[in-house]
C-alpha cells in the first residue's frame, strides 16, 4: 500500500471516536484530517451528507458510516478481527455495537449541550478553530454558534427535554457504574481485545461523556476502571493483540447493559417499525424515510419515555438480525437460554418489513 487511509473526523464527534479507535487498535495506516469549513461541499458529494466522519481508501473510495467502514476495513485487514466467532460473544459484539450507537445519544447530547461550560470553554473554540482555522475569533464563533443551533434542535427529537433529564441522568449513573465494574475485571467487553461492541460504545464515552469538561469531570473520571478504558481504547497499547474469553464466555457484569438492550432499546426498535411501516404509503418512491418520525413511548430507566421515532437504529438491527439468522441450528441452541434468561428470547423475530438500505444519513425501503 503506496498511500495511506484518510481519516475525515472531529475529536469531538461522537462517530468519530469510534473509527478513530478502530483504526488505531487494527495498526491500519491512515492520516486524520480535520474537517474543515471547505471540505463540507466535497464530502455531501462524495457521501450523500454533510457528515462525519468519512474514511477515504487509498483507491480513493469515500465511505461513510461506522458500521459500514469497519465492515469493508475487516475484510481488508483480517488480523485480529474484531468480530467474535463464538455465536454468542458474536451476537453480544452486535448488540452492544446499536447500544452504543443508537441508545447512548440522548445521554450524549444532555451533557454536551445542557451544560453551558462545556460549550463556554470547549465547544466554540474548538469547532471555529476546526472550521475556520485561518479567520477571525468573531467569525469562527458567528459560524460556530449556528452549527450549535441545529446540533441542540435534536435534543427535542430525542426525548431531551427537562421533564425527561433525571431519567437520563439516573440511567447514564446506572450504566456507568456497572461498566465501571465490568471493566474493573475485563480489559475489554469479552476479554483483552477490544471487540466491534467496544468500539461502538467509545463513541458517546470518547467525544461527548469523556472529553467535554463537565461529564468528563464528574462521570468518567471518578469511574477509574472505566476512564482507563476510554484511554485504552484511543490508544491501544498493544494494537493487534489480546483475545477474546474462552468458551464463547460472556461476563456476568454485562447484564446490566444487556437488560437494557433487550428491555429499552428493543421497545424502541419495535415502536419505530410500527411507525416506519405508517409512513410508508406517503413515502416518494426513491426517497428515505424522515430522520425522525412521530412520538413513541418506551421504558426507559424504570419509567415511561418519550421520544421521536428514529428509522436509523432499524437499520442497525436489520443488519445484527442477519447476522443471528445466518447462525447454524446448533449455534442458535446455544445462543437461546442466553437469550431467554436476558428477557430477548423473542427479539431475534423482530420482522423488519419491508427490508431497509441506507442512503447517507437515511433509511429507505430496499
Amino acid at each position: 500500500m503506496t498511500k495511506p487511509y484518510l481519516h475525515y473526523a472531529w475529536a469531538m464527534s461522537y462517530y468519530s471516536g469510534k473509527t478513530r479507535a478502530y483504526l488505531r487498535y487494527k495498526g491500519i495506516p491512515h492520516v486524520e484530517k480535520t474537517v474543515r469549513f471547505w471540505h463540507m461541499p466535497m464530502i455531501q458529494k462524495k457521501v450523500g451528507a454533510q457528515v462525519m466522519p468519512v474514511v477515504v481508501t487509498p483507491e480513493g473510495q469515500w465511505l461513510q458510516d461506522t458500521s459500514s467502514i469497519i465492515d469493508l476495513l475487516e475484510q481488508r485487514f483480517p488480523i485480529a478481527p474484531v468480530v467474535p466467532a463464538t455465536p454468542k460473544q458474536k451476537l453480544a459484539a452486535y448488540l452492544f455495537e446499536i447500544w452504543g450507537d443508537e441508545f447512548w445519544v440522548a445521554s450524549a447530547m444532555h451533557y454536551r449541550w445542557n451544560f453551558e461550560e462545556n460549550y463556554r470553554t470547549q465547544f466554540r473554540k474548538e469547532g471555529g478553530d476546526n472550521l475556520l482555522p485561518f479567520a477571525p475569533r468573531f467569525i469562527k464563533n458567528r459560524i460556530v454558534d449556528r452549527v450549535a443551533v441545529m446540533l441542540r434542535g435534536f435534543c427535542k427529537g430525542l426525548g431531551v427535554v427537562p421533564a425527561q433529564l433525571p431519567a437520563i441522568e439516573r440511567w447514564t449513573h446506572a450504566h456507568l457504574d456497572a461498566l465501571n465494574a465490568h471493566f474493573a475485571q475485563h480489559p475489554y467487553l469479552f476479554g483483552s481485545r477490544p471487540s466491534l461492541g467496544d468500539f461502538g460504545l467509545i463513541g458517546p464515552l470518547f467525544a461527548h461523556l469523556g472529553r467535554d469538561p463537565v461529564p468528563a469531570r464528574e462521570l468518567i473520571a471518578p469511574r477509574k476502571h472505566l476512564a482507563a478504558w476510554v484511554a485504552r481504547m484511543q490508544n491501544p497499547p498493544t494494537p493487534q493483540g489480546g483475545s477474546f474469553l474462552p468458551d464463547d464466555e460472556l461476563p456476568e457484569t454485562l447484564n446490566v447493559a444487556l437488560r437494557s438492550v433487550f428491555g429499552e432499546l428493543w421497545p424502541q426498535l419495535e415502536a419505530t417499525l410500527t411507525e416506519c411501516q405508517k409512513a410508508l404509503p406517503t413515502l416518494k418512491p426513491g426517497r428515505g424515510f424522515a430522520r425522525i418520525l412521530g412520538k413513541i413511548t418506551i421504558p426507559f430507566a424504570g419509567e415511561p419515555y418519550r421520544l421521536g421515532a428514529r428509522p436509523y437504529p432499524l437499520w442497525m438491527a436489520q443488519r445484527l438480525l442477519e447476522v443471528y439468522r445466518a447462525f447454524t441450528p446448533a449455534e442458535k441452541a446455544a445462543v437461546q437460554p442466553w437469550l431467554t434468561a436476558l428477557g430477548g428470547e423473542r427479539a431475534m423475530q423482530l420482522d423488519i418489513q419491508p427490508r431497509l438500505q441506507r442512503m447517507a444519513l437515511h433509511i429507505a425501503p430496499a
